[in-house]
């Protein structure tokens, strides 16, 4: 095997699959990248089993040579070694070639690096996925469903199933939800392409943030391809596979309350300044707690206080406050994350009572929801 590549566009590669790559994984073979090279280009893949990338460079690109390949072939080098050697070679030309017994040569300017490669026999295979529930959806698209939902998964491990996110489609509608059982993010999508039929799967959430981190900030689609233990998101020249969870997802629609008490309209930039400020000496009590109170008027108080440490009060001018008075407190992480995920725009908030979850949602629309439930102090 022996072939010329163009530097920059190995690091892109690598820096693709090596999200996926983990020292702590108990197969040996996995702390490698598995590189296929022939004269279409080259395909890099990196592994930790539950997630796998594989990235694809061709030899030609607009016009332009990327890799000259003499011998294809195929073999396994160590991850963290090689990605470290290519990003500190001296030229943009870098030779490969494999000799006998899978020893690899790396040359560049006036620098060669010798590396014992692994067979690629031993590299576990890509799941073989069939298209038959697929649908597309704008990269940027994606990206934004993730952020406004992955942040709502449970970092405990007591029930796996809850450290993903819900991916039900039904209705010509993608459902996205992510629990802790603390509060709650749920998105809804309108998608042209979806699939006859009505299928749910729960994705790790360390997965979508994975998968954020390599899609470009584009409306190009993203094909999605789920079966019922894997999920493939396929984009211009990258797959991205995840195992799913397994395990019923609770069904979080018994959740969110139907009707409600005290309603309030605010700017939701302000609201998470305010709650940020007020956070700041909360965050000496282990759980940062937050009170806000409605009084007569369009005004609401957020407040906190820390005996040791002393009290804010501030108060923020409402667009509308409707229905009885209010006073609850709640986290001020979980309320600021559900602020971030509305993403500065009017927000409205629904109250059922001082010790019942409330929501969060757009003044604009109502494809984002976000429930908290709110803590109790005495």
């Amino acid at each position: 095997m022996k072939f010329e590549i163009k530097r920059e566009r190995l690091v892109d590669g690598l820096n693709d699959v090596m999200k996926a790559v983990s020292s702590k994984t108990t197969i040996p073979i996995l702390t490698g990248i598995k590189m296929d090279v022939s004269t279409e280009g080259m395909r890099l893949t990196g592994s930790d089993s539950d997630i796998t990338i594989q990235t694809f460079i061709p030899a030609e690109e607009d016009g332009q040579q990327l890799i000259d390949v003499a011998e294809g072939g195929s073999i396994v080098l160590q991850a963290k070694v090689f990605g470290e050697i290519v990003r500190k070679l001296p030229t943009n030309e870098v030779e490969i070639e494999i000799t006998g017994n899978f020893q690899t040569h790396i040359r560049s300017g006036k620098s060669e690096f010798h590396l014992i490669g692994l067979d690629a026999m031993d590299y576990p295979q890509l799941p073989d996925i069939q298209d038959d529930r697929i649908f597309t959806i704008p990269a940027d698209l994606l990206k934004t469903i993730n952020r406004e939902t992955v942040f709502a998964v449970s970092s405990s491990e007591t029930r796996p199933v809850l450290t993903g996110v819900h991916w039900e489609v039904k209705d010509g509608e993608l459902v996205c939800v992510a629990t802790d059982s603390h509060r709650l993010a749920r998105r809804k999508t309108k998608l042209e392409t979806l699939p006859e039929g009505e299928y749910s799967v729960v994705i790790p959430g360390k997965s979508l943030n994975e998968l954020n981190k390599i899609l470009d900030d584009t409306s190009d689609p993203v094909e999605i391809v789920m079966t019922n233990q894997q999920v493939l998101f396929k984009s211009k020249h990258i797959l991205f596979f995840s195992r799913l969870l397994e395990g019923n997802y609770p069904d979080t629609s018994r959740l969110i309350p139907s009707e409600y008490k005290t309603t309030v309209t605010v700017n939701g930039r302000s609201l998470l300044q305010a709650i940020d400020r007020a956070s700041l000496l909360a965050r000496e009590e282990r759980n940062n707690v937050v009170r806000f109170s409605t009084n007569e008027g369009s005004e609401v108080e957020v407040s906190s206080n820390s005996p040791e440490v002393g009290k804010v009060e501030e108060q923020l001018q409402a667009q509308s406050v409707d229905g009885e008075e209010l006073k609850i407190s709640f986290s001020a992480k979980f309320m600021m994350d559900a602020l971030k995920a509305i993403d500065g725009q009017d927000v409205v908030i629904q109250f059922t009572g001082a010790m019942r979850p409330f929501i969060l949602k757009s003044a604009l629309d109502d494809s984002i929801l976000q429930l908290i439930l709110p803590v109790r102090t005495y």
